[in-house]
């Protein structure tokens, strides 16, 4: 497949100014974009490359190590390069928190990736008091102690989110939602049977390049931005009773929105 794709690519326009490289990278991005090349299959070879294009390897090399940077592709030592995957779970922001899943006992992870086909798991859940930082105190309206409940969520064994929910102590200490598995539906539907109804979540998205201990807990490839995406629960008093502060692989979500127009 990778000769005929080969055969297929522009070859290089000597009166252009861009540089040669990055018209390499232009030509094997097309490919991709038009499907010539999907998801997983083996970009051509630095020789096959070379051999198009006329050449010297590292000027390929470099063209390479674009995609890699815009995170079209991933490079896999002794194998070859390959066009990434695309993002296999739709985030659903109008409808994840939907009481109904509550009362299926499912919480916002779960059914999300339940309606996307993949198997969701938590292969690393910590749950202490702590002083909140800053931020999320603000967020809380207070600067005292909370619970925090730290995980980190996999799509079949893949790592691409971690989170960290923030819990009022006066509402937290001493109930269900303290300990490691805090019943079906999650923490909203025991902060709902605790009396407080919610009512609803603000949302604050955004995209970054990852810190390094992000990097390591996602295990991302090089070039991979996250979404930072921190959330706001409010009861039917006003009250923030949980800001869940969360860390997503960008090539592992679509965040999906229904808005009203009136």
């Amino acid at each position: 497949m990778t000769t005929d794709v080969v055969g297929q690519l522009a070859r290089l326009d000597p009166t252009s100014d861009r540089a040669v490289f990055r018209q390499i990278a232009d030509s094997l991005r097309d490919a991709i974009e038009r499907g010539r090349l999907g998801e997983g299959d083996k970009l051509p070879s630095e020789a096959q490359l070379v051999n198009h294009f006329g050449v010297a390897r590292m000027t390929v090399r470099n063209a390479l190590q674009l995609l890699q940077t815009e995170g079209l592709v991933i490079a896999e030592h002794g194998k070859g390069v390959f066009v990434r995957p695309r993002p296999p779970v739709r985030r659903l922001a109008s409808d994840r928190f939907a009481r109904r899943h509550r009362k299926q006992g499912k919480a916002a992870f779960i059914a999300e990736a339940e309606q996307a086909g993949v198997k969701p798991e938590v292969d690393s859940l910590v749950v202490k008091q702590e002083a909140p930082p800053k931020e999320i105190a603000a967020r809380l309206g207070s600067t005292r102690k909370v619970l925090a409940r730290h995980r980190r969520y996999l799509h079949e064994g893949r790592p691409v989110e971690t989170a960290t929910s923030y819990i009022p102590l006066d509402i937290a200490q001493g109930t269900q939602i303290a300990e490691p598995n805090p019943g079906p539906g999650g923490i909203y539907a025991r902060l709902e049977e605790l009396g407080h109804e919610l009512d609803h979540f603000d949302e604050e998205v955004r995209s970054r390049m990852p810190l390094p201990e992000e990097t390591r807990a996602l295990q991302l490839n090089a070039g991979t931005p996250v979404i930072h995406l921190v959330r706001t629960a409010f009861d039917t008093d006003g009250r923030a009773v949980e800001v869940c502060d969360t860390i997503m692989a960008a090539d592992a979500f679509i965040l999906g929105y229904r808005l009203p127009a009136r």
